[in-house]
């Protein structure tokens, strides 16, 4: 998932060590928020949410709808400003590639919004398709959830979600320290430098 250029929400000033807003980013995403809301009601329904979700993510429909219901854990139809603030900073923590710092900073609520069903624990097939919001592959959930699923119940609770989440954001950054690392040697050779380990 990604934000696409020019959008508003690229232009605030993100904390990524907290992955919260300032007070002054936080007000300007609130009269943002009043913009979207066109019926003044201070909530977006699932039209104007998938609207703007469209506008600023590459977000198919359906991910976008599922986001939705997520978020609406009530099921009133409608999501509020807590939970739109909450929206925008799991968008700008993908952004700046921060998901595992969001997920330990904001573990419960993270935990509560993946809990679609309210059971109190999270099961592959929840995590499995949900995790494209930390951008979260398949594989790597399918890889590690046995392992962190401690009590062999084939569900996580809460400390092993903490856990499991760590271990899967850590899993799919490897490739790339990898890949990384090729790339660093290949340019070091082509400039004819030896590369000592």
């Amino acid at each position: 998932m990604k934000l696409k250029k020019g959008t508003i929400l690229s232009s605030l000033d993100y904390d990524s060590v907290y992955c919260l807003f300032s007070v002054r980013n936080a007000h300007i995403l609130a009269v943002y928020f009043r913009l979207l809301d066109c019926h003044q009601n201070n909530t977006l329904n699932d039209i104007q949410f998938y609207n703007f979700m469209c506008h600023a993510t590459d977000m198919r429909k359906d991910e976008v709808m599922m986001t939705f219901e997520m978020l609406d854990s009530n099921a009133c139809g409608e999501i509020d400003f807590e939970q739109f603030y909450m929206l925008v900073c799991i968008l700008l923590c993908n952004e700046f590639h921060v998901e595992k710092n969001f997920i330990f900073r904001h573990s419960w609520p993270v935990f509560k919004l993946l809990d679609s069903d309210g059971s109190g624990e999270i099961n592959p097939a929840e995590f499995q398709s949900s995790g494209f919001l930390f951008n979260l592959t398949k594989t790597a959930v399918a890889e590690l959830f046995d392992e962190y699923d401690v009590s062999k119940d084939e569900n996580l609770n809460y400390k092993e979600f903490k856990m499991f989440t760590m271990a899967c954001i850590d899993l799919q950054q490897e490739p790339k320290k990898v890949s990384q690392g090729v790339n660093e040697e290949s340019s070091d050779d082509a400039l004819g430098v030896v590369v000592v380990p």
